[in-house]
């Protein structure tokens, strides 16, 4: 076995290698039915013909003349790997069309499978991300053989990248420079240069305006995924359309186990499809971890949750699995627990936005002065930590709180540890100067030495059709992403409010015109009111006793 791939072994916490004698096949040509040929490498225990196949459809990944990484670790653990690079990337015919083609090409693969020597009969597919998508496009239909999936931080749909109206611009703009600057050197050293250059190159790409000049900022060139993303903003549009196979998620056959991070942003779409095949009957299995999307511990539960998996339902060893669907890590006091399905019975419990920055369980009973701030998008609020690819999860927040554009409301200190387990929500009233905006909530827990951590968060654009009264208010709910969080004894809840968090979505410039072409730029007055008859509250989901069916483990992944 190769340092390199024993190193691996070691950092993901794997269990021991049964195969050490592997041979290996390069560019074996995959034909689809628009006569394009896509182009894959095999790597086996060598004699491994009647052992199951995991398919792993890549567009990051070169094959290379030698086993990558990914593929030799499976294979050492007794498994064949067909490791694949989907349409027009890698030596693979046909134009890249990012995620548009992943269905009927995956489709394709899978049956090609059955008419080579090796066949078993038995297969699977594996990865995150873009790789957990492609197991979502085509297990709807998959052929029977297809005996599981596990999709990592990955969802059936793309189009929450742009959360609404707001575009996520640091994970478009950070995949995008990623994909086509990082991923197309192949040696060592280039990737060495594009990663040391990415942290200010791709600064430089945030800020620029309009927006539709970014990618040329970052790649040097115009890239057609980017301006198409900006050109469609309803996922009605058939660009998403044809990315989108959330209705199709019922229809999976296979036993499915989602694995997913709570500062993922395929979170919330990954537990759609999660509930998707619940109501279909289909008891899918769910872990969630502590993790932003391609963290080292969601990659490490990626891999031992799929092995686990692989053996139960490829190799007839039910025992493997774990008692309970569902695990989770109740982060706060980071401690997993186990649970029949999500979400738990929980109850909706409102924390009220009080003046001089409280939060309290009680509303007000009076009139009081709404809260103010001015939100400048030549000075956008920063974003700090969050479910973003680079500097994601959990961070200090205080420096961020410390802006005059930044409300916060904290309670007291709880006087015993709360526990939140489902989706939150902010529902406020709010005014502003303009007709476009944008108001951002998120959910911190302040420890006592002032360290004011990142839980969940959302973001609602406004525009001139938004519902507002005859006073000019609007009562907007922001969905946060769910969470399951202990607020310990002696720490406090908090609730940010601004009107933007830069680069993680894209400044709202307050003039309406399109995301792509804008660049002037309006000042806006924002007010949050707390009254009597405005009684904003960020609302929490609070497991109050233990719920029956759950129970905590102290087996970490």
């Amino acid at each position: 076995m190769p340092l390199l791939t024993r190193l691996a072994s070691r950092l993901l916490d794997l269990p021991p290698a049964v195969a050490h004698e592997l041979e290996f096949q390069v560019d074996l040509r995959v034909p689809m039915p628009d006569g394009i040929v896509l182009l894959a490498n095999r790597i086996a225990p060598r004699g491994g013909e009647n052992l199951p196949i995991v398919v792993i459809r890549s567009p990051y990944t070169p094959r290379g003349k030698k086993p990558d990484m990914t593929s030799r670790l499976i294979a050492e653990r007794g498994y064949q790997v067909i490791m694949q690079n989907c349409r027009g990337t890698f030596g693979s015919g046909g134009q890249y069309r990012p995620f548009r083609d992943e269905r009927e090409d995956g489709l394709a693969t899978l049956d090609w499978l059955a008419d080579q020597p090796w066949f078993s009969g038995k297969a699977t597919m594996f990865g995150l991300s873009y790789h957990g998508y492609v197991q979502l496009a085509a297990g709807p239909g998959a052929p029977g053989f297809v005996g599981a999936l596990v999709p990592q931080m990955a969802a059936s749909r793309v189009y929450e990248v742009q959360h609404g109206l707001a575009l996520c611009l640091q994970g478009v703009l950070t995949w995008i420079y990623q994909q086509y600057v990082g991923h197309l050197e192949e040696s060592f050293l280039g990737k060495m240069r594009v990663a040391a250059r990415r942290t200010g190159v791709l600064r430089k790409g945030y800020a620029h305006l309009p927006v539709s000049e970014a990618d040329r900022v970052i790649t040097g060139r115009t890239v057609p995924h980017f301006q198409e993303i900006l050109r469609n903003d309803s996922p009605r549009d058939e660009f998403w359309a044809a990315m989108d196979h959330a209705k199709r998620v019922p229809d999976i056959q296979a036993p499915v186990h989602l694995v997913g991070g709570w500062y993922d942003f395929f979170l919330a779409d990954q537990l759609a499809d999660y509930q998707a095949l619940r109501e279909a009957g289909r008891n899918p299995h769910l872990t969630i971890g502590p993790w932003p999307h391609a963290s080292l511990g969601g990659l490490k539960a990626g891999f031992q949750e799929s092995l686990t998996w692989y053996d139960a339902h490829l190799r007839g060893n039910p025992d493997a699995l774990r008692p309970s669907p569902v695990r989770v890590c109740v982060m706060g006091i980071d401690e997993w627990t186990d649970l029949p399905s999500w979400p738990p019975p929980a109850v909706p419990n409102r924390w009220y936005l009080r003046p001089g920055g409280v939060l309290s369980p009680k509303p007000a009973d009076a009139a009081e002065a709404p809260s103010r701030y001015r939100y400048d998008p030549a000075d956008p609020t920063p974003s700090l930590g969050g479910a973003v690819v680079l500097g994601g999860g959990p961070k200090n927040n205080h420096k961020i709180e410390t802006r005059k554009d930044v409300l916060i409301f904290t309670s007291a200190p709880m006087t015993r540890g709360t526990t939140v387990m489902g989706t939150v929500s902010a529902e406020l009233y709010t005014r502003s100067s303009l007709k476009h905006t944008d108001f951002f909530a998120r959910l911190c827990d302040v420890a006592p030495n002032g360290k004011s951590i990142n839980i969940c968060d959302g973001i609602v654009r406004l525009t001139p059709g938004s519902p507002v009264d005859q006073d000019g208010i609007h009562r907007i709910t922001v969905s946060l992403s769910p969470t399951a969080y202990c607020f310990r004894a002696g720490h406090r809840i908090r609730l940010q409010v601004s009107s933007g968090a830069h680069p993680m979505h894209n400044r709202n410039l307050g003039t309406g015109e399109p995301i792509a072409t804008a660049t002037a730029i309006r000042v806006a007055d924002q007010e949050v009111l707390h009254d009597d008859n405005h009684p904003s509250a960020v609302v929490l989901p609070l497991l109050f006793v233990p719920v029956a069916g759950v129970r905590k483990t102290t087996e970490h992944l």
